[in-house]
């Protein structure tokens, strides 16, 4: 399968624990005073704490959306540091992450609850950036598709409706070291999961679901990626906290 013309490309940027009013005012400024392609789906998710201010500061600048890093499962009670899908959506979120690396590894999530989270934001009216990707050792050992699938199935069993869903493949290697899968690396495993998503989910997923690709995305390397036919666009972590940003958002144009 290759790219689609049905499949807007889509860039969104992920602050993580980043930030602070002045910085993120300057990122804001940067965002609406640039000429970005309004071809391309455009979110960014800044802390939780500031996602009331942005989503104010960009009122004027509506091709760029506000995503929640994460969401709970549950609508509410003793979640002491989580906010829920209801939170996210007053404050000017109409997206979530969910199943990010940092969130399975360093905070121990399981895909039993990520495929929850799924659910519940989904049936909130969240759109879900939900994230797969293997460690060094898995792709050095042959399991990169085996661990993907393993996770990508959890996301399925709690899907009906795949509309709402966007694909963020990102290797764990890959993320916040330098190292990028090279195009074609990050092509080869995009074309693999579209196929078994076609086969377990159905074609018209296949086709249409976008698979966007994360780990160390720049300014110097989104054009040649944004060629490959199944990369749909980009998670970006630390170059979104940069002016380049909007270089990753009109690649598609240099593509």
């Amino acid at each position: 399968m290759t790219m689609s013309a049905n499949r807007r490309f889509f860039v969104g940027g992920n602050f993580k624990m980043n930030g602070s009013c002045e910085s993120l005012t300057a990122i804001t400024d940067h965002l609406k005073s640039s000429e970005l392609d309004s071809s391309v789906e455009v979110i960014i998710a800044p802390p939780s704490c500031y996602l009331a201010t942005l989503s104010s500061q960009l009122s004027a600048q509506p091709l760029v959306k506000l995503s929640a890093q994460n969401t709970h499962e549950k609508s509410s009670g003793a979640f002491t540091g989580e906010i829920s899908c209801s939170m996210a959506l007053d404050c000017g979120a109409t997206y979530t992450i969910l199943g990010h690396s940092e969130r399975r590894h360093v905070f121990g999530e399981s895909d039993e609850q990520i495929g929850k989270k799924t659910a519940a934001a989904l049936a909130a009216g969240l759109v879900v950036i939900a994230c797969i990707g293997e460690k060094e050792e898995d792709r050095e050992s042959g399991k990169t598709m085996d661990v993907c699938i393993t996770q990508l199935t959890a996301y399925k069993d709690n899907i009906e409706d795949w509309s709402n869903v966007v694909i963020a493949y990102e290797p764990v290697w890959a993320i916040g070291t330098g190292k990028v899968a090279t195009p074609e690396i990050a092509q080869e495993t995009h074309a693999h999961l579209r196929t078994w998503l076609a086969e377990n989910v159905g074609r018209e997923v296949g086709s249409a679901v976008r698979i966007i690709y994360g780990g160390s995305v720049n300014g110097r390397n989104c054009a040649e990626l944004a060629r490959q036919p199944d990369i749909d666009g980009f998670l970006v972590g630390g170059a979104s906290l940069k002016p380049e940003f909007v270089d990753i958002i009109n690649s598609n144009k240099a593509a």
